[in-house]
C-alpha cells in the first residue's frame, strides 16, 4: 500500500510549482467557471466547484476573482464560456497520456495538443484509446511529519485505496465517491490535507529506462501543461531513479 518514488516526488512538487506560476489564476478561473456551469454555483452541493474554490483559496486567489468566475459560469455576468475537453494519446516510450482541459475554442486547443504530441514523438489517439488503462479516483496530498506507519494506519482507517510516501508527507488515493469523507477523516485526526482533487490513476505503468525517452517525455509534459487551455496531464510513466539522475 505504501511506496517511495523519486518520480512521484518530482510530479507532485512540479504540480505545486506550476500552479504558482503566472498562469495559475487563469487556469483556476476556467475550472471554477466550468464547474459552476455544470453543477451550479453552490459549492455545498457541487463537489467539483468546492474543490476548485479550496484550491484557489489555498493559492491566495482573490475572493473577487473567485466570485466573478462563479457568476460567469452560472450565467450571472457576461464573458467567455469554457467547456471541458479530454484528449488521449501516447508519448515517447509508449507512455499513455490523458490531457484534461477547459477551452472556449476546441479547434485551437486540439490543434495545439496534436502539434505538441507530434513534435515530441507522440501520437494523439481516439476516445478511450488509453483511458481504459486509468481509473477515475480521488487524491489527497498530505503534508505531515508523522511516521510512515501512522500515515499508513490512518489511510487504511479512512477507507482509502493506497498511500505513497513523498518528501513532504504522503499522497493518498481513494474512490471517486469517497474523496470528501477521506478528507474529513484526516482533518478529524489533525492531519493536514494540502490538496484534494479528482485524478486519473494508471492501472498499469510503463517503465522508462531510456534517458532519451525520459527527457523527451518530460519536455512533452512541460509543453502541454504550459498551454493555457490545459488544466492537467496524467500519465502512466514509471521513470527509473537512475534515469532521472541522468537528466
Amino acid at each position: 500500500m505504501a511506496g517511495h518514488s523519486k518520480w512521484a516526488n518530482i510530479k507532485h512538487r512540479k504540480s505545486t510549482v506550476d500552479f504558482r506560476r503566472g498562469k495559475m489564476f487563469t487556469k483556476l478561473s476556467k475550472e471554477i467557471i466550468v464547474a459552476s456551469r455544470i453543477g451550479g454555483p453552490d459549492p455545498d452541493s457541487n463537489a467539483r466547484l468546492r474543490l476548485a474554490i479550496r484550491t484557489a483559496r489555498s493559492l491566495s486567489m482573490p475572493s473577487d476573482n473567485i466570485k466573478r468566475a462563479i457568476e460567469r459560469g452560472s450565467g450571472g455576468v457576461e464573458g467567455q464560456q469554457f467547456e471541458d475537453v479530454m484528449y488521449e494519446g501516447y508519448g515517447p516510450g509508449g507512455v499513455a497520456l490523458i490531457v484534461i482541459g477547459a477551452t472556449d475554442n476546441r479547434i485551437r486547443t486540439i490543434k495545439d495538443v496534436r502539434a505538441a504530441f507530434a513534435k515530441y514523438g507522440g501520437n494523439l489517439g481516439e476516445t478511450n484509446s488509453v483511458a481504459w488503462n486509468f481509473s477515475h479516483k480521488g487524491e489527497l496530498v498530505i503534508e505531515s511529519d508523522v511516521s510512515e506507519d501512522y500515515l499508513l494506519e490512518m489511510s487504511m482507517d479512512s477507507g482509502a485505496d493506497n498511500l505513497k510516501i513523498i518528501e513532504s508527507g504522503a499522497v493518498v488515493h481513494c474512490s471517486f465517491d469517497n474523496l470528501g469523507s477521506c478528507e474529513n477523516f484526516f482533518a478529524s485526526k489533525e492531519i493536514s490535507v494540502k490538496e484534494s482533487r479528482f485524478i486519473y490513476e494508471p492501472n498499469v505503468y510503463v517503465q522508462i529506462t531510456d534517458s532519451e525517452h525520459a527527457r523527451v517525455l518530460v519536455k512533452l509534459l512541460d509543453v502541454l501543461e504550459d498551454n493555457d487551455d490545459v488544466q492537467v496531464v496524467f500519465n502512466n510513466a514509471d521513470i527509473d531513479d537512475d534515469v532521472l539522475d541522468s537528466l
